[in-house]
């Protein structure tokens, strides 16, 4: 079995020591949905949300979100973020609306998490905003689509 690598030679939790990695250009993109009646849509994407714009306060909130992940997820590294943006296109199909959230740094440690963060949190700020029009809106298939850089190298989801 392989050795764990957030925990020390008695199993307690720690943190990954990344002094020795080098510095590199390490980039994450992440996305996710969100599924709301055809009222809801209508209001989000009219700018008719009693809250305000759902759009701009979702881009915000999932950039603040990268900035804070490490406040968030216990073991993760405070990263110096050099890159973190939230983009949401409608989908009617869905019908709802997707998100897609990237996060950059030059450091030792990937991204993947930010951009997770980024994309959960601003889908949590659309559901936020428009829960009084509709409740049984749902958040789904949050994933890593891709990472850039470090040791591992690239990765892109091919399904």
């Amino acid at each position: 079995m392989k050795e764990l690598s957030h925990t020390d030679a008695e199993g307690r939790a720690r943190m990954v020591d990344i002094g020795a990695k080098s510095e590199t250009a390490r980039t994450a993109r992440a996305e996710g949905s969100i599924r709301m009646s055809a009222e809801a849509l209508a209001a989000v994407e009219g700018n008719a949300v009693s809250k305000g714009d759902v759009f701009a306060a979702a881009r915000i909130a999932g950039i603040m979100a990268a900035k804070k992940t490490a406040d968030l997820i216990p073991l993760c590294h405070p990263l110096p973020l050099t890159d973190a943006g939230v983009d949401i296109d409608v989908d009617r199909a869905l019908p709802g609306l997707r998100v897609t959230a990237w996060a950059s740094t030059q450091g030792r440690t990937g991204v993947e998490m930010e951009a997770l963060t980024a994309v959960t949190v601003a889908l949590l700020t659309i559901y936020d905003m428009a829960k009084s029009i509709d409740r049984a809106m749902e958040i789904s298939g949050v994933r890593l689509i891709e990472k850039r850089g470090g040791k591992s190298g690239d990765w892109a989801r091919d399904y």
